[in-house]
């Protein structure tokens, strides 16, 4: 029998995520969002995680220790991460208060947006930024364009001069 080329459990984006601290990280994933872990492969010695998959929601992500003789790097070694992981919930408010409960900080409070979302953002223990929504309203694209008009008309005339 033939292996399928994409596995019938894997999407064909999934995040993989390199961070110092990889099995703490899965724990942290485990309080503040209810991840549930699949696989984990330790280093020969233990000390690291070299993969391991967790799903957020029946979401796939993968995780890696940072490994600098390889190239892994994470957002501690990088200072700071240009990716942000967006997840939706069923309540936006009670995952954000979870996330901070275990160890998150609060980048942009949970607020009702104009494209429909009702979201906020944390950054996460080892870094790595989270944007987390409960969607509240179907907004047409017309409507969000021009919410996001008035929004950056209101952002210049009360910017600092």
């Amino acid at each position: 029998m033939q292996a399928k080329p994409i596995p019938a459990d894997m999407p064909r984006v999934t995040p993989h995520l390199i961070c110092a601290g990889a099995a703490e990280a899965i724990e942290f994933y485990k309080k503040a969002f209810g991840a549930k872990e699949d696989a984990r492969l330790p280093s020969p010695d233990g000390k690291f995680v070299m993969h391991a998959v967790i799903r957020i929601g029946g979401a796939p992500v993968m995780l890696v220790d940072e490994m600098p003789e390889w190239g892994a790097l994470g957002p501690k070694s990088l200072k700071g991460s240009p990716v942000t992981i967006h997840l939706y919930v069923e309540d936006v408010d009670a995952v954000v208060k979870k996330a901070v409960n275990a160890g998150a900080k609060v980048t942009m409070p949970v607020a009702e947006q104009f494209w429909g979302d009702r979201y906020g953002k944390i950054e996460d223990p080892f870094d790595l930024h989270w944007s987390i929504a409960t969607h509240v309203r179907d907004v047409g694209m017309e409507e969000a364009q021009e919410a996001m008009r008035k929004m950056a008309a209101q952002a210049k005339t009360s910017a600092p001069q």
